[in-house]
């Protein structure tokens, strides 16, 4: 979606809200990188003055933490009643990558922004779910899903990452690599968290 969707027609000044300036943030960081969002450029995509985000986000940390909680509620998990937590695991993990490579350029964002604490437990509730019916202690759940996700991460970050100067556009060959190889290293790391975890 182009950013050019938020600027608004002159006239009378428009009524906006958190939530729009967030959105409007994600797009203009999908569209141009993160050195792009500045407050000021947040507005003028708005149709605003920068003052008027300061009423609904204080300031550019604040959008990007709001950010980072807008993309992590849009990785939706699914997980059926009485599915193997090691197949609930997968499930989160390709969710979670799914997101992040539709998002490049906030990749280094995620990787350096803690998430919520309220909606990261409910991105991974329904996995942890699936650990307390095997009889796996929560605390060895959450390690184990936290350590998944900081792969997927990890991963992402290595996919999507680009060298100064260089062009990032991948070709099918590229992506078809970086897929058998997160894919193998899942299932190593699952299978490694199955042997460890199983009595």
């Amino acid at each position: 979606m182009s950013t050019q969707t938020f600027r608004r027609r002159a006239g009378r000044p428009p009524q906006i809200d958190a939530d729009e300036i967030v959105t409007a943030a994600v797009a203009l960081i999908d569209a141009e990188g993160l050195e792009a969002l500045t407050m000021r450029r947040l507005g003028t995509e708005l149709g605003v003055t920068a003052m008027s985000l300061y009423r609904h986000l204080p300031n550019r940390d604040a959008v990007l933490a709001a950010v980072v909680s807008r993309l992590v509620r849009e990785v939706a998990v699914e997980v059926a009643d009485g599915m193997p937590w090691p197949q609930a695991l997968h499930r989160f993990a390709e969710s979670y990558r799914r997101m992040l490579l539709a998002h490049p350029h906030a990749v280094p964002l995620l990787a350096t922004h803690p998430v919520d604490e309220v909606d990261g437990l409910a991105l991974v509730a329904p996995v942890l779910e699936r650990f307390r019916g095997a009889g796996v202690p929560d605390e060895d759940a959450l390690t184990a899903v936290q350590s998944v996700g900081v792969y997927v991460l990890g991963h992402a970050l290595a996919q999507v990452g680009t060298p100064p100067g260089a062009s990032r556009d991948p070709g099918p060959a590229e992506v078809a690599y970086y897929d058998q190889w997160f894919t193998v290293g899942l299932d190593a790391f699952v299978l490694g968290l199955h042997h460890r975890l199983t009595p």
